[in-house]
């Protein structure tokens, strides 16, 4: 009893340490970048006629360059932009490409077949997504059908309830990594954290870690269940336990990602961990919000739609009984 009284005072402080954080940083002004001059005070007016002549510290965002400077773009985004200004009506361009390296093609509907994850793997390697992300009967196939590509595997684990064992949980990611995940996505048990028996939720974590060995672990909390305080906790838990991301949603449950939840899990693992966006996102634009409150990694099965720019299909799994946030 002692030590359950000192393990709840040791969360309590996490938790207080945390909110202090935040309090700081939200009480902080948020810097503004100037506004780009949409005119031509520099003389170098052009438009998709005529190339791009701006010199350097001379461009006043016309939005030209990207068709007209095409190297210099890609070596803008190389550098670290996540996003780029054209002009209204410009066409013909595909600078969305560059947000496939944020993406795990994802599948994980359970009536998948092996047609559908041989096209999943195909489109992985022609747009060179930063991974396929499956279950884990799948990850096997999907290694084969990506040797050689650069494109690794990720397997789910405890998916999409989280409510089994960490012994069966920590069994499930080691037959995945010898299958071939390289990465492991694993469902937090909601169940534990919601009952604050916070032992079971960081042991849960840890057994996964400790099996994954020197692969990433990223922890799926299911924030459309979760309070703030404890999206809070299980932040902290997973950072404490050794993950390598915390991830938002399993897309199987009540609501998806949102920038606001992103945003508050960046701010509790701060630089140790990154985050995973997943659930709901559909287009470029959600994407945009994603990586501007913090993510590093987007968990979406309309990866192809994303990048190309073009409507999401609708999801074929409307008709299932669980609710599906596009397939994820």
């Amino acid at each position: 009893m002692a030590e359950d009284r000192q393990f709840d005072q040791l969360v309590a402080t996490i938790a207080d340490r945390v909110r202090q954080e935040l309090a700081r940083g939200s009480a902080a002004p948020a810097a503004r970048a100037p506004a780009h001059d949409h005119g031509h005070a520099h003389g170098h007016a052009h438009g998709p006629g005529s190339p791009c002549k701006a010199g350097k510290g001379e461009c006043t965002g016309c939005g030209w360059s990207i068709s007209r400077r095409p190297e210099d773009v890609r070596k803008i985004v190389d550098l670290g932009a996540h996003r780029v200004s054209a002009s209204p009506g410009l066409q013909g361009v595909d600078v969305r490409q560059d947000l496939a390296r944020y993406i795990d093609h994802t599948l994980l509907k359970a009536n998948v077949t092996r047609d559908e994850l041989k096209k999943l793997c195909e489109e992985a390697r022609t747009h060179h997504f930063a991974s396929v992300c499956v279950n884990a009967t799948n990850v096997a196939y999907c290694a084969r059908e990506l040797r050689g590509s650069g494109v690794p595997v990720v397997a789910v684990v405890g998916f999409p309830l989280g409510a089994t064992t960490p012994g069966a949980k920590a069994f499930e990611t080691k037959e995945a990594v010898r299958d071939g995940a390289e990465e492991i996505d694993m469902v937090i048990n909601i169940g534990a954290l919601k009952s604050k028996d916070y032992a079971l939720v960081l042991e849960d974590i840890r057994k996964v870690v400790e099996a994954a060995g020197n692969h990433k672990v990223k922890v799926i909390l299911e924030t459309g269940e979760l309070t703030r305080d404890e999206k809070v906790l299980a932040c902290a838990f997973s950072k404490i336990a050794g993950a390598a991301f915390v991830k938002t949603s399993t897309g199987f449950g009540p609501g998806g990602a949102t920038a606001e939840d992103v945003a508050l899990m960046k701010a509790v693992v701060g630089e140790e961990l990154e985050v995973k966006a997943s659930g709901g996102v559909r287009t470029a634009e959600d994407v945009d919000r994603m990586i501007q409150a913090g993510a590093t990694r987007i968990g979406a099965s309309a990866s192809v739609a994303i990048v190309r720019g073009t409507p999401p299909a609708a999801s074929g799994q409307k008709n299932s009984p669980r609710k599906a946030m596009g397939g994820y």
